[in-house]
C-alpha cells in the first residue's frame, strides 16, 4: 500500500512531499492543517499513521485514495507537458467506437507529438447535446471533429457558423472518394468538410407480416400507400431520421414527408427490430442502418431489401481546423486511413470513403444523397424542424 510514501513518516514530511497528501486529509477532517504553521508544529511531532488513528481513518483506505490522486496529476502532468494543446471532440458509431478507440490509442502511443492532446469521443448512443453545450458555452472550437449526421455540422448557431470564416478544411488528401461513391459527388466542392464514411438506411422485411403485398422494393413503393402504419422507422437515431426527412423532402417535398409520417408504426432500437417478428406489434417493414441486419437469424422471417433508388445514406463527417493543420494532420489522416476504413466498413457496415478499402457492397447497390447543392441552398437546422414538425402534425393527427 506505501507505494509513494511511508505511513511512518510525520505528517509534515508527507504534506510538504504531496500536495495530494495535504489536500486529502484537509477534506477528512485535519483542518488545522490550511495554516502551515500550525502545519509545521503539529504535523513534524505526529506520523501520519497515528494522526489518521486519532481521526479512526483506515489507513488502507486512505494510502488507495492518496496514491490514486498522485498517479492521476502525473498522468495529467505528463499529458499536459507542452505548451499547445490539440483538441478533439465527438462521437463515433457505436458498433466500431471499441476498435477505433483501441487503434486510435495504440497509435497515439506510438508517436512524438510536440502538443499535448486532450480528446473526448463517445458512443453515439450518448447523444450529442453534451457538444451543443460544449459549442455553446466554449470559444474555443475542438481542432479536429467526428460524427455523423447534418444537425450539428450545418447549425448556424453551432459549427454551421463557421463555415463562411472558412475555419475548417479538408486535409485527407483523398481527391477521390472510393469507387462505390463515384456517382454521387460525396467530395466538398468548398473544401471545407471530410468525409470518411456513412451509414445506409435499409429495409428490414417481416415476411410474415406482409399479408398477401408484394416486398416494396424501393422507398417509392414503400410510401405508396400498402404499408400505412406499417413500418418502423428510427426516430432515436436522430443522424439517420433526420437524413431520411431531409431527402424524402427534397425528392417529394411536404407531401413526401406526410407520407413517411402516414406509414409511421413505431419506433425501435435496432437491435428490437431484427426479432420484431417475435412481438406482438409487427411491422411488415423495419427502416434500420445496414449494421444491424448482422443480427438477423438465419431461417428468421425477416428478409434484407436495399432499396432501389438507394439507401439513404447519414454522412459521417470530420472537420479540422485550417490554423492547427500542420499539427493535426497525422490524426486526420489516422482517421481517414485505410485501416480505420475497413474497420468501419468490414466491422461496421458503414462503407468508408478511403479508396483503397474494398467495402464489400456490390456495386449495383445505389446509394441517396442529399448534395452539396442543396445543403447550400438552404438552411439545413430549420429544414430538419420543419420536417420534423410536418411528421409530428401527421402522427399526433392519426392517434387521435
Amino acid at each position: 500500500m506505501e507505494k509513494y510514501i511511508n505511513i511512518n513518516d510525520s505528517l509534515y514530511d508527507v504534506t510538504e512531499k504531496y500536495k495530494e497528501a495535504l489536500e486529502l486529509l484537509i477534506s477528512l477532517g485535519f483542518d488545522s492543517l490550511k495554516d502551515d504553521n500550525l502545519r509545521k508544529i503539529i504535523g513534524s511531532s505526529i506520523s501520519l499513521e497515528n494522526a489518521l488513528k486519532s481521526k479512526k481513518i483506515n489507513v488502507d483506505t486512505f494510502l488507495v485514495q492518496l496514491n490514486e490522486k498522485i498517479e492521476a496529476n502525473e498522468a495529467n502532468r505528463i499529458k499536459n507537458k507542452h505548451k499547445e494543446t490539440v483538441k478533439i471532440s465527438g462521437v463515433l458509431p457505436c458498433p466500431v467506437k471499441v476498435p477505433l478507440l483501441e487503434n486510435f490509442e495504440s497509435w497515439v502511443e506510438e508517436q512524438n507529438f510536440d502538443f499535448n492532446l486532450d480528446y473526448e469521443l463517445k458512443a453515439a448512443s450518448m447523444g450529442v447535446d453534451w457538444i451543443k453545450d460544449d459549442l455553446m458555452e466554449s470559444s474555443e472550437v475542438p481542432d479536429i471533429f467526428i460524427s455523423a449526421g447534418f444537425d450539428l455540422f450545418f447549425d448556424k448557431n453551432l459549427l454551421g457558423k463557421y463555415k463562411s470564416e472558412n475555419l475548417f478544411e479538408d486535409i485527407t488528401g483523398i481527391e477521390n472518394y472510393n469507387e462505390d461513391f463515384q456517382r454521387y459527388a460525396l467530395k466538398d466542392p468548398n473544401n471545407q468538410y471530410s468525409m470518411i464514411a456513412v451509414v445506409p438506411a435499409v429495409f428490414l422485411v417481416n415476411k410474415d407480416e406482409l399479408k398477401g403485398r408484394k416486398i416494396p422494393e424501393s422507398w417509392e413503393e414503400l410510401m405508396a400507400g400498402d404499408f400505412e402504419n406499417n413500418v418502423s422507422l428510427p426516430i432515436s437515431d436522430f443522424d439517420l431520421f433526420n437524413a431520411m426527412l431531409l431527402n424524402i423532402y427534397k425528392r417529394k417535398g411536404q407531401e413526401g414527408v406526410r407520407k413517411l409520417a402516414g406509414i409511421f408504426q413505431k419506433n425501435m432500437h435496432p437491435s428490437e427490430m431484427v426479432k420484431s417478428h417475435m412481438k406482438r406489434e409487427r411491422p411488415a417493414i423495419t427502416i434500420m442502418p445496414y449494421f444491424f441486419t448482422w443480427m438477423v437469424r438465419e431461417g428468421s422471417p425477416m428478409e434484407l431489401v436495399w432499396p432501389k433508388d438507394g439507401a439513404i445514406i447519414s454522412p459521417i463527417f470530420m472537420l479540422s481546423k485550417k490554423e492547427t493543420k500542420d499539427k493535426t494532420k497525422p490524426i486526420v489522416d489516422f482517421f481517414a486511413s485505410k485501416e480505420v476504413g475497413e474497420i468501419l466498413a468490414h466491422k461496421g457496415k458503414m462503407p468508408s470513403v478511403n479508396p483503397q478499402v474494398d467495402n464489400m457492397i456490390s456495386k449495383d447497390k445505389k446509394y441517396m444523397w442529399l448534395g452539396w447543392d442543396f445543403i447550400k441552398e438552404n438552411d439545413i437546422t430549420n429544414l430538419i424542424k420543419k420536417c420534423e414538425d410536418i411528421f409530428n402534425e401527421v402522427v399526433k393527427g392519426e392517434k387521435q
